[in-house]
């Protein structure tokens, strides 16, 4: 068996799984593909041109992205063309099926649900571990609800009161994540100024502080808090997350983002400085039990049960 038909066979439990996972499959299949035109000795303009392809759209379908998975004919063309045998190709076209599933996140509204956040969501569903770094509020993953409805309606000021409900649900899906038998290694940063940033209320932030106490506890779910004497003129202004998927031969991806869009990395050149940072951060952050002790002080000094 071929080193490629090897890495294929290790991904038949993927058409097992209860919950769909279309991001992961939309990735897996791309890399996939793109591993078979390097086998074949082509280069992707060769392949693109080959089947008359513009270079953009084989990128895209390398790649995984899009809402919506590349069509099954243009994917077994390609595979005629690469000489897949037929096995392989057996296996990647019923993933490319699954992809086509709608994960439970796909059933929201667009608007709640623009494109760069599904595919955020996606990755999160699919990743082995997730780093994070937050500056202003505290990672959604790890959000109470009334916290999170603190932040929405901070945000969107105007939003109507059911398209508030309707995010804070969806948070509090989102956080379901960690609760998981086979939960992601969640590694979370955080700066200090998050704790003394009263949103909602005091009695809203002293149960979201306990509530990350109680899952800073938990063995796969790692905090710590960069306390405000710490000064680093390097230190990212925006928020980040580094997921990893680890032996799926997908790349690290680092998300970032803005107030109405945001940006996925995959070059490894560019996830490498950034795993770098999360490092540096780390290594200035308190330990894990300091931040919980920090955590307890905070609650008891600035959030004292009334």
């Amino acid at each position: 068996m071929s080193a490629q038909s090897q890495r294929i066979s290790r991904l038949r439990p993927y058409l097992d799984r209860a919950e769909p996972a279309p991001t992961l499959l939309k990735m897996l299949v791309g890399v996939q593909l793109a591993g078979f035109r390097e086998d074949a000795g082509l280069a992707q303009d060769q392949a693109a041109r080959a089947l008359g392809f513009s270079p953009a759209k084989l990128s895209r379908i390398e790649a995984g992205k899009g809402r919506r998975p590349p069509t099954e004919a243009d994917v077994q063309a390609l595979l005629k063309l690469y000489g897949a045998d037929e096995y392989d190709a057996s296996v990647l076209l019923q993933l490319l099926r699954r992809a086509g599933e709608p994960g439970w996140w796909q059933r929201y509204d667009k608007r709640l649900m623009p494109e760069w956040f599904d595919r955020l969501v996606g990755l999160q569903e699919a990743a082995a571990s997730i780093r994070t770094f937050e500056i202003q509020y505290v990672p959604g993953l790890l959000q109470t609800p009334d916290y999170a409805r603190a932040v929405v309606e901070r945000g969107l000021p105007i939003a109507p009161p059911h398209e508030v409900r309707r995010r804070v649900e969806l948070r509090a899906k989102r956080a379901e994540l960690l609760s998981r038998p086979d939960a992601p290694q969640l590694w979370a940063i955080i700066d200090e100024s998050v704790l003394l940033r009263v949103l909602g209320s005091r009695a809203v932030m002293r149960e979201q502080l306990a509530h990350l106490m109680e899952m800073a506890r938990r063995p796969h779910v790692t905090v710590q808090i960069v306390p405000l004497d710490v000064t680093n003129a390097s230190a990212p202004s925006i928020p980040i997350t580094y997921l990893r998927f680890d032996g799926l031969d997908l790349p690290d991806v680092v998300y970032l983002e803005h107030i109405r869009s945001a940006n996925f990395l995959e070059d490894r050149d560019e996830t490498e400085e950034y795993r770098v940072a999360l490092d540096r951060l780390a290594d200035e952050a308190l330990t894990p039990r300091e931040s919980l002790a920090l955590l307890r002080e905070t609650i008891e000094g600035r959030y004292p049960q009334e």
